[in-house]
């Protein structure tokens, strides 16, 4: 019981700081994307693919979360954005109130869009709000097509489910179909993202959707 009323608090706090980012957000006229997935899936990868299709068209800033190290950080500066570095040390998601001290030091009224690239994990993320407007889960088909079965909570809480590394289909026992037939079981109000950061294929449908979500 102690360890329920425990986490029940803890999940209050971030609400509350949540609901305050949110407001913070909401008032300088910036929408927000939680971005997240199970390590390795291409995230960092989506974004740097993203902002260099994406050029000055969108005014975009990014909070990158990692348990350890800069180096994700490091890679989406190279475009000219805005960067915040979250380190966890250890920890498996970001909280509301790491968010709101990075939002301190990003000028909101200079941006449309700011995504939040979460820790790489399916279950915890899922159920911290972080103060954003959606939340975009990003499956691999190198993960195979069982994930939104597995993980459930994350996809039915995500708006936007992005299907990267199209490219290895034909090296990976995936079927791209079933993927998509699990994620839409789970969630059917999702809308799907079949595309390749390596080779661009697909991207102008995900740009294209960022930019209607950024756009003032």
């Amino acid at each position: 019981m102690s360890v329920i009323t425990i986490e029940r608090r803890v999940l209050e706090k971030n609400d509350e700081l949540a609901q305050l980012n949110r407001r913070n957000l909401g008032l300088a006229g910036v929408h927000c994307l939680n971005l997240l997935s199970s390590p390795g899936a291409g995230k960092t990868a989506l974004l740097e693919a993203s902002l260099s299709r994406l050029g000055d068209s969108l005014r975009l800033a990014v909070i990158e979360g990692d348990v350890q190290t800069d180096l994700d950080a490091q890679r989406v500066a190279r475009y000219g954005v805005p960067v915040v570095q979250l380190v966890t040390n250890g920890a498996c998601h970001l909280e509301a109130r790491l968010v709101g001290d990075a939002l301190r030091e990003i000028d909101l009224r200079s941006i449309d869009l700011l995504v939040i690239e979460n820790v790489g994990n399916l279950v915890c993320p899922a159920g911290f709000d972080l103060g954003e407007n959606e939340k975009v889960v990003v499956a691999s088909v190198t993960e195979g097509d069982d994930k939104p079965l597995k993980y459930p909570a994350m996809f039915r809480n995500a708006s936007a489910l992005v299907i990267n590394k199209i490219d290895l289909l034909p090296y990976v026992p995936c079927d791209l179909g079933t993927l998509r037939a699990n994620a839409l079981a789970v969630n059917p109000g999702l809308e799907v993202f079949e595309l390749s950061s390596l080779t661009g294929v697909g991207l102008d449908a995900w740009c294209a959707w960022l930019l209607r979500h950024g756009g003032k």
